[in-house]
């Protein structure tokens, strides 16, 4: 675990001065009382302030609208779980052996709460310039290599606002199955609004993912609805 745990440090661009820092980071609670959650309640917050000082930085003529769409984009879940998987966390989380057999492991949020905590370590252990020098390394080639008006809003965000603008109530979302194994499991979630009788379905690695598909959908019919002469046409 040692040499892995080096070879993690190579990866992060940071040595921990203090290593049970880094080791609580990537401890489950399922492992112990020792876990990570404080460190991901503030590397979520160390990450926004990173990732706002960043997109500040590189996108000196956007609003705030768009800076916010941006930064959504990054500090979601599907973004660091990714992030995750680059540096290798799946093969050195500490997790409970029941947790380790149901490929905890492999799970999108338990990855992605490591690395937020490990942000909120090494803000602890280095200060804000080291976890703002880590999320540069983590994210500074895809801020670097887009422009704001490349983010639309996301699909929830959109459907509310589509509706709102229309005073029409904000949709209801609700998960209807699940299916897979717990590390792999695909959840489907019904957008619905009650207000127009309407429902679509959406299926996801994640319960956010499915939501997104669902209003997409959920957007996609309302426009086509909306059309000159379609059924909500005023």
């Amino acid at each position: 675990m040692d040499a892995r745990l080096d070879a993690l440090q190579d990866r992060l661009g940071h040595r921990f001065a203090d290593p049970a820092l880094l080791a609580r980071a990537l401890t489950h609670r399922s492992f112990g009382a020792d876990h990570n959650e404080r460190l991901e309640f503030l590397g979520d917050a160390v990450l926004n302030l990173a990732v706002s000082s960043l997109l500040f930085e590189r996108f000196g003529g956007s609003d705030e609208g768009d800076l916010t769409r941006v930064r959504a984009h990054l500090v979601r879940e599907d973004s660091l779980h990714r992030a995750a998987l680059a540096l290798g966390l799946a093969d050195v989380l500490r997790l409970s052996e029941g947790e380790a057999r149901g490929g905890g492991a492999q799970r999108p949020s338990i990855l992605a709460d490591a690395m937020e905590a490990l942000i909120g370590a090494t803000f602890v252990d280095g200060g804000f310039e080291h976890a703002l020098a880590l999320v540069r390394r983590l994210f500074g080639e895809v801020i670097g290599s887009t422009e704001a008006d490349a983010w639309s809003k996301d699909p929830k965000t959109e459907l509310q606002e589509w509706l709102q603008a229309r005073r029409i109530a904000v949709p209801s979302y609700r998960i209807v199955g699940t299916t897979g194994q717990a590390h792999a499991q695909i959840f489907e979630v019904e957008c619905a609004v009650p207000a127009l009788s309407m429902a679509e379905a959406g299926r996801g690695r994640s319960r956010r993912a499915a939501e997104q598909e669902a209003a997409r959908r959920m957007l996609a019919a309302l426009k086509i609805g909306d059309r000159p002469g379609g059924p909500l046409a005023q």
